[in-house]
């Protein structure tokens, strides 16, 4: 630590590390403090972005039954297959669009207001709930809980005024409760002309047929969540390199993009190997026409989102396709119980993350705020290890999305 005094305006300097007294004049002492102080505010921009790359790759564990789980369970490919060919497309969905990215980065909060201390708050927010609802098997977004996080610690370190509400209104809250209505208006739709045109024809070839058809249905339903939810880390990586560096503008630079489709791709590939060992027969079974369906819904909507720049939950999306399927077919199937939970996980996952967010900016008050959340996350990182081979989180995730439907009773 370095302590001054002034003399006859030449400044003293103690160094308590060098034990030794340090004279100089002040603009000397100006350049002294301030390369000190860009030192720590790169150590923190360099933490927050490995900080939002590994957000990047729980979400990509996180969400990967979303592009596997009907392709699977109608045994359209084998799941090795579908976790390789997930985590491909994540990583070649991430380099179409920036417009997601744009609005996680200007559109919610206000950039101005935004400092690296919140950023990283609101990340080890986001990581904790999505991980706390992971373990509960509840089906709820990745995406929610990283605009959550952000804006709990926005709120608690700079008041409501670093929100901009009508953007939080207009670009998050209604898409991402209208996505996954229209995922479960077009799929049903969809699903009753299909019915109407295979209605006589043999159901062993109609299966093997939308079978085939899976292969590009997943394909999208993995290619446009790259395109979504890898945009969301990118624009919170833009938003660091902003609050690091204010004098520059809103840049998202290639080795970000590279970074984030990587780190989405790995973790895919890493939370299907998870569910490889525990799909089995223990998942709900839909039928290849619905699976086809249900997937190119999602993938469509996920598509016209993103093209707006709308940061949707891909989860909720997904399984309101599937419920549009399966209703579609028989509404007697649909279990409302599983949809009522949906709703409810809508409605407390950026409530329940902002609050999460808050409690780690309260942290970064004290003087030793980053380790404290740096060792946080470290035991956050060891937990998920050391459980790295409990099925029953894999099960309860893959289900979330599929058990809109009931088993049918002839089965």
């Amino acid at each position: 630590r370095l302590f001054k005094m002034q003399k006859n305006k030449i400044i003293c300097l103690y160094s308590h590390n060098q034990n030794r007294i340090v004279w100089m004049d002040p603009s000397e002492e100006k350049i002294l403090f301030g390369r000190q102080q860009n030192k720590i505010m790169n150590f923190i921009l360099i933490t927050v972005i490995a900080v939002a790359l590994f957000f990047d790759f729980t979400n990509g564990f996180h969400d990967t039954a979303n592009a596997i789980a009907t392709s699977v369970s109608t045994k359209a490919v084998s799941p090795r297959i579908a976790v390789l060919g997930a985590a491909f497309f994540n990583f070649l969905g991430a380099f179409v669009s920036l417009k997601v990215a744009a609005t996680i980065a200007k559109g919610i909060v206000n950039p101005a207001a935004i400092t690296l201390h919140i950023i990283l708050a609101g990340l080890a927010g986001a990581i904790i709930w999505n991980l706390i609802t992971w373990r509960l098997g509840l089906p709820t977004s990745s995406s929610h809980s990283l605009i959550g996080g952000v804006a709990g610690a926005a709120i608690v370190a700079m008041g409501f005024s670093a929100i901009r509400w009508q953007g939080l209104l207009n670009k998050v809250l209604i898409p991402s409760l209208a996505a996954p209505f229209i995922g479960l208006v077009g799929a049903g739709l969809v699903m009753l002309l299909i019915f109407k045109i295979i209605k006589k024809r043999d159901e062993t070839k109609v299966n093997k047929v939308f079978r085939k058809l899976q292969l590009f249905s997943g394909s999208f339903v993995a290619f446009t969540h790259g395109t979504n939810d890898a945009q969301k880390t990118m624009g919170i990586i833009a938003l660091a390199l902003i609050a690091g560096h204010p004098s520059k503008s809103l840049h998202i630079p290639i080795w970000v993009i590279v970074s984030s489709a990587t780190a989405m791709a790995i973790g895919t590939y890493v939370g299907g190997w998870r569910i490889i060992n525990t799909l089995g027969n223990r998942i709900t079974k839909i039928d290849p026409p619905q699976g086809f369906v249900a997937e190119t819904s999602t993938a469509i909507t996920l598509w016209t989102t993103a093209h707006f720049g709308f940061p949707v939950s891909t989860t909720h999306t997904v399984s309101g396709s599937i419920l549009g399927a399966g209703a579609a077919k028989d509404p007697s199937v649909v279990q409302w119980g599983v949809v009522r939970h949906i709703l409810i996980a809508w409605c407390i996952t950026i409530p329940c993350a902002a609050i999460v967010g808050a409690g780690m900016e309260v942290f970064t008050h004290s003087s030793s705020g980053i380790g404290v959340m740096s060792i946080l996350l470290i035991i956050i990182v060891a937990s998920i290890y050391l459980t790295r081979n409990w099925g029953w989180e894999s099960v309860a995730q893959v289900k979330s999305r599929l058990t809109p439907l009931r088993r049918p009773r002839n089965s």
